[in-house]
């Protein structure tokens, strides 16, 4: 509203207080889909906001039912929704979200993804082989996407796959946080790739720790079954940090901690970004030489940790809502790869 000038102070030093603030980040509205509704409730909360109004449901026929129940016209939109649980149903209501939130005339439409489907599916290692990360950034894209923003993409290439600006963010901030908060000998520690294909994160985690660093190279005969494992390094009387980016059904994490206590490691630490945990995985986590297992929130873990006393959580939430914070403010995320906010 105009004012005249007989009503303003013609002091520079005139109190501001009375002055109404502009709202920080107008025009945006956040969306949770039915895969992690926890962490998009925590992503909200950060930002201040509270989630926006949507009815999820299935027919009876099985097809899933979006309603966007309140307008998103003009609105930057951000769609929360995990690659875990019922991955091809939340999959498919997480299309369909973006698409009604396209078409009812949303101005941008940012799918925030912490665990990215399909991702291991992400080469032609075999013939015949599909490339199925392609085609869920096909579909993503098709959809309306304008932007997605993961974390710990299984292949740092599948951003790639997108003709749409990809946000790979990184759990390593938080990691490292805590490593050092939960580790009590981190220094002397030794971090551990159970594989080749993880050497360059796990090097990355033991240059900032300033610790040691070993690689267990294992050959597979088949999918999720490891045939035989050889340790590059020495663990001996150390406390050994597995560092992965997916646990599945742990196979592989569970016979690198024998091997590392064989060589002589003092104890077994393992972190990883996405703790899938599926089939005998929690069995074999209890019986296994791992003293504790941290993994992210990117997927649901509240009933795994009722379930295995060893799993303890990192929470990425915050980075999360910070990425989107910055991404509706249009300022970088390159902060973010290397720090935690506060």
């Amino acid at each position: 509203m105009h004012c005249s000038e007989e009503n303003q102070t013609p002091t520079p030093t005139a109190d501001k207080s009375s002055v109404p603030k502009p709202k920080i980040m107008p025009n945006i509205k956040i969306f949770g889909g039915n895969s992690h509704p926890v962490i998009a409730r925590l992503i909200a909360e950060r930002l201040g906001f509270d989630l926006g109004k949507s009815v999820l449901k299935k027919f009876s026929n099985k097809e899933t039912s979006v309603e966007i129940a309140e307008s998103v016209r003009g609105e930057d939109v951000y769609i929360i929704q995990s690659g875990c649980g019922d991955i091809n149903d939340n999959l498919m209501e997480l299309l369909i979200m973006i698409n009604a939130c396209k078409i009812a005339s949303a101005q941008r439409v940012t799918a925030v993804i912490p665990c990215f489907p399909y991702a291991r599916q992400d080469k032609k290692d075999k013939s015949r082989a599909p490339i199925s990360a392609k085609l869920v950034a096909n579909m993503l894209s098709v959809s309306g996407a304008d932007h997605i923003i993961t974390m710990d993409l299984h292949a740092s290439q599948i951003q790639g796959f997108f003709d749409i600006p990809v946000d790979n963010l990184y759990a390593e901030p938080a990691v490292l946080k805590w490593i050092k908060e939960n580790v009590s000998d981190w220094q002397d520690a030794v971090i551990v790739s159970p594989d080749a294909g993880g050497a360059k994160r796990v090097t990355s985690i033991a240059d900032h720790l300033n610790c040691g660093f070993a690689l267990i190279h294992k050959e597979r005969k088949v999918a999720n079954e490891v045939a035989s494992m050889v340790l590059v390094g020495d663990v001996s009387g150390r406390t050994a940090v597995l560092v992965d980016d997916m646990a599945d059904t742990c196979g592989t994490l569970t016979l690198a901690a024998s091997k590392l206590q064989e060589a002589g490691a003092s104890r077994v630490v393992a972190i990883c970004t996405h703790g899938i945990f599926s089939g005998p995985a929690l069995k074999r986590l209890e019986a296994s030489a791992i003293e504790m297992v941290a993994v992210t929130n990117s997927i649901p873990q509240r009933e795994k940790m009722e379930d295995c006393s060893k799993i303890k959580l990192i929470d990425v939430s915050m980075i999360l809502a910070e990425a989107i914070r910055r991404t509706h403010n249009g300022e970088s995320v390159s902060y973010l790869f290397t720090h935690v906010p506060l």
